[in-house]
């Protein structure tokens, strides 16, 4: 198994001594969030495109990403927690395939490589975008597909703005931080939706199926369908000021299907290992605990909430989550009325000839309870990051995190009065 590490880890850092010749020769596809520099700060693909159609194109990129890690962990219960050294994660790796189909239609594919979670090539997924139906007849639906944006297929949904920004998988080029928000809303499911953009004014109404994994045999299960919705206005003011602000809202109404968006996550959080008791993983292998440092309320069936603040003046920039889930974790019989609310604030400051350097810092906080009867938890993180674009396509980070646990909630178990803490240096290429 170390070899084929090895073999791995070879094979990657090869096609990241390659991928700047690949850059360079990439075709451009049409309402698209371009990797790199220029795609930061990019939530839904604009509706304004500069690209003639010419015909079908093929555009094959990747990202690639690897972690120099030294934090340190400690609990209440004494020496339970395995021991962590200073050292290189395994690198990650996503191969992205987007194919210009007709005049605004579009597809896209994406493929883990290698993650934390898995350690053999696996589709995340896959959907295909629709920002005119010519297709059909020319000028087709014109007036209203001048503003909407159709997305049909088994991916990440659009609930809330918190997945645009955060690392999926190798894909870290457009997040300031190595990690991930604590209770990290992310799930690919088979989906459709609508994207309306006007003006500044968006909407998107979209509806899933709500699973992660995917099977026409549901025994006695009945599952239902999520809903999801966000509204919101993004505008730039003038040359220097940038407003937006969004508020997502998505229902999970059946116990059968309900537990995913906040444990959709299948490539696993960027602090390995920490938080992990002592014999937890066979063989050091890290299936077991690959989101570790992250929190899932767990609810069976839930509603949830998040708002999303965004202003950019200049070179500062800040963006905020408001987030609000409530659910019941155990099946009808059990205890109701679970709550939890996750707050985060992130302050960048962006400078060079091109913004490629930055500094900034991050607060997030989760707190609640399982149900009507639980005790509250309470987790907190704060962050302090520097970063380099060294190239629009490459670049690399650091920082410095610490998060602790507190709450009579985690009494007896390997998170009372927890904490880990320590320095995550991050290489990523993206292209």
């Amino acid at each position: 198994m170390k070899s084929l590490n090895i073999l791995k880890s070879a094979t990657l850092f090869g096609l990241m001594a390659v991928s700047t010749v690949a850059m360079a020769q990439q075709p451009q596809m049409q309402y698209y969030r371009t990797p790199g520099i220029q795609g930061l700060n990019v939530f839904e693909t604009p509706k304004d495109n500069t690209v003639p159609f010419t015909g079908m194109k093929v555009r094959v990129g990747g990202d690639f990403a690897l972690q120099f890690q030294a934090l340190n962990h400690s609990t209440n219960p004494g020496d339970t927690l395995v021991n962590l050294g200073s050292n290189f994660n395994l690198p990650t790796a996503n191969l992205n395939i987007d194919v210009q189909l007709a005049d605004g239609v579009r597809m896209n594919l994406v493929t883990y490589l290698s993650s934390r979670h898995h350690p053999e090539a696996w589709v995340k997924g896959g959907y295909i975008q629709m920002d005119k139906l010519d297709f059909i007849s020319d000028g087709f639906l014109s007036g209203f597909m001048d503003i909407a944006t159709i997305k049909i297929g088994l991916d990440e949904i659009n609930y809330g703005d918190a997945h645009f920004r955060r690392s999926d998988n190798a894909r870290a080029i457009y997040n300031p931080f190595v990690g991930n928000y604590i209770m990290d809303a992310f799930t690919t499911e088979a989906f459709g939706e609508v994207n309306l953009q006007y003006n500044g004014l968006l909407g998107v109404v979209g509806l899933s199926n709500g699973n992660l994994n995917q099977s026409v045999n549901v025994g006695d299960a009945d599952p239902a369908p999520s809903i999801y919705f966000k509204l919101g206005y993004d505008k730039q003011m003038n040359d220097d000021l940038r407003v937006r602000l969004t508020g997502s809202f998505l229902n999970s109404p059946s116990y059968d299907n309900g537990r995913y968006l906040y444990n959709g996550d299948r490539t696993g959080a960027r602090y390995y290992w920490v938080m992990v008791e002592q014999g937890t993983g066979a063989n050091g292998r890290d299936e077991d605990n690959f989101r570790s440092g992250r929190f899932s309320p767990n609810f069976r069936k839930f509603t949830s909430i998040q708002v999303n603040p965004f202003i950019k003046y200049k070179g500062i920039e800040f963006f905020g989550i408001y987030e609000m889930v409530n659910g019941d974790q155990a099946d009808a019989d059990g205890a109701r009325g679970g709550s939890y609310t996750q707050i985060a604030a992130e302050l960048i400051y962006r400078f060079g000839s091109k913004e490629q350097f930055y500094v900034g810092g991050r607060y997030n906080t989760v707190a609640g309870n399982a149900n009507e009867n639980a005790e509250d938890i309470n987790i907190a993180r704060y962050n302090f990051g520097v970063g380099w674009f060294m190239l629009d396509n490459v670049m690399i980070k650091a920082e410095y995190m610490n998060q602790d646990y507190s709450g009579d909630g985690f009494t007896g178990s390997v998170f009372e009065e927890g904490n880990f803490n320590g320095a995550v240096l991050e290489a990523v290429i993206g292209f």
